[in-house]
């Protein structure tokens, strides 16, 4: 008994010497500094807590208070912190109940901190709250950022609604293999694949669970597939083949250049396992690269380029948008290609003087909107500092060039959330080496809002990590297969295509 009293002491005694502001400064006319920066950001009702830094010089106690907005909304529920030093760390029960209280509606979050023995309050800021739901996982491959190494590749599931995380493939199981993105079908976690590269490697394909492992290559093919993604009925991919050079760059502002020497399109019936081929796709005169259907499967959206000597002219690579008719019912490819956006026509007009080269369309599942991303030239947007993320409305053809969404680094990579509500992207925004992941809301109205960084446990996990977080997908559920189901699948022979 002696003993329980004297722990009961000792934790109210803890409890008691918890700082707290008395008589603060209030300093309404500057936003704390914080970060990840989480300042009126748009979340999802369903994420995880947004735990922070406050990045004050000195700040060594601070209060945060989250409460709600809407004077008229009655909630006798808010968030009070008081932690010593200046890490940020939710409730994750106290959080999920704010947020469903104030789904639709927004709350006010202050901060006030002590800095060198004094108590300042900060401008507060807002987090509005949507009732639209973000799909709940996100896959991502894990990569050094450097172009030196490129070993040690794991590819990770997150919960988004918590903080949850598994290996769905780890260099350590498969031989250290290069391992490229992991792609849903539709969202959808019973249907995906991802490739793991070498010799004896292929495509792992998921059904429900069950792996198999596809050698979709050909002998007329100038590589195996690279870049890819499924037709709505999941019968189909379409893929591109690249030759993918490597090279160094003279200009000291820039470390590494890649591109293609060769590359064409083609789809895969991965019912019968054959390869279906248009010779419009495969123009030797042309580079034709990243592929995707849209939502309703009637057509394949794609970047095409015109042959130009590389790696020397590797500044006229111009990359413009195109599309192709596609019959889901039989498989059949069209007789034109239209183009949706061209690169050389937007430059001479200067509609973007610049940023003309497109590289990954990707349609929301609503056949809204289509978000691509531009860079200067070239095909490979995460060694270019310039690249930013556009959309179209593919009602209007009117261009948003998404300014509240970019940076002045590299911001590519997108999925889209199954709602059309969300998308995810990899930004380079924090030190033009890292990439993470951030979260945009697209509201009713076609209106992008600004992002927000993935939530993590420890809210000094960036500072401390040490990967690029590499084509972030999202998904509506977990998947039903693990690591160790992807080194058994590895250990088989691929199945051939025709």
């Amino acid at each position: 008994m002696k003993h329980v009293v004297l722990i009961l002491s000792i934790v109210m005694l803890i409890a008691s010497c918890q700082p707290k502001p008395g008589d603060e400064r209030k300093m309404n006319d500057r936003l704390p500094s914080i970060y990840p920066d989480y300042t009126e950001v748009t979340i999802p009702q369903n994420i995880a807590p947004l735990n922070f830094l406050v990045k004050e010089k000195g700040c060594d106690a601070v209060e945060v208070v989250v409460a709600p907005n809407d004077k008229s909304h009655i909630s006798d529920h808010s968030i009070v912190i008081h932690t010593r030093g200046n890490e940020v760390v939710f409730d994750m029960d106290d959080w999920k109940t704010t947020m469903k209280e104030n789904a639709g509606k927004s709350v006010q979050v202050t901060v006030t901190a002590r800095i060198e023995g004094e108590w300042i309050q900060f401008k507060s800021f807002n987090w509005n709250i949507t009732t639209e739901e973000i799909d709940p996982f996100l896959t991502y491959r894990l990569i050094e950022p450097d172009y030196e190494i490129w070993n040690h590749v794991e590819l990770r599931e997150r919960c988004l609604e918590n903080f949850e995380e598994r290996n769905i493939s780890t260099y350590k199981l498969v031989e250290n293999r290069c391992m490229n993105c992991h792609v849903y079908a539709n969202q959808n976690a019973d249907l995906s694949m991802f490739y793991l590269r070498g010799e004896n490697g292929g495509a792992i394909l998921n059904r429900k669970g069950t792996l198999q492992k596809l050698g979709i290559k050909t002998d007329d093919m100038i590589s195996g597939s690279v870049y890819f993604a499924f037709s709505p009925n999941g019968r189909y991919i379409t893929f591109s083949t690249n030759v993918i050079i490597p090279a160094f760059h003279t200009n000291p502002s820039k470390r590494l250049e890649v591109y293609d020497k060769a590359s064409d399109v083609y789809v895969a019936d991965l019912e019968t396992n054959t390869i279906l081929r248009n010779d419009l796709l495969c123009d030797s005169l042309a580079f034709e690269t990243f592929p995707t259907f849209s939502p309703d499967g009637k057509y394949i959206y794609f970047c095409s380029a015109p042959h130009v000597e590389l790696p020397f002219e590797i500044h006229k690579l111009q990359y413009s948008l195109c599309r192709i008719g596609f019959n889901e019912a039989d498989g059949t490819l069209g007789t034109t290609v239209d183009t949706v956006f061209n690169a050389s026509i937007a430059q001479r007009q200067e509609i973007a003087p610049t940023k003309t080269s497109v590289c990954h369309p990707k349609i929301s599942p609503d056949g809204s909107y289509l978000l691509y991303t531009v860079a200067d030239y070239g095909t490979f947007p995460i060694w270019h500092p310039e690249a930013d993320l556009q959309m179209m409305n593919l009602q209007t053809g009117k261009i948003d060039q998404l300014a509240i969404v970019n940076s002045h680094k590299s911001d590519t990579y997108h999925s889209w959330s199954s709602n059309s509500r969300w998308f995810v992207f990899a930004s380079k925004r924090d030190d033009g080496l890292y990439g993470k992941p951030y979260f945009c809301y697209i509201d009713k109205n076609g209106i992008a809002h600004k992002p927000f960084c993935l939530p993590q446990k420890s809210p000094a996990f960036y500072d401390q990590f040490l990967k690029s977080f590499n084509a972030p997908e999202l998904g509506k559920g977990k998947l039903p297969f693990t690591a160790k189901d992807v080194q058994k699948v590895m250990k088989q022979k691929a199945e051939p295509f025709k």
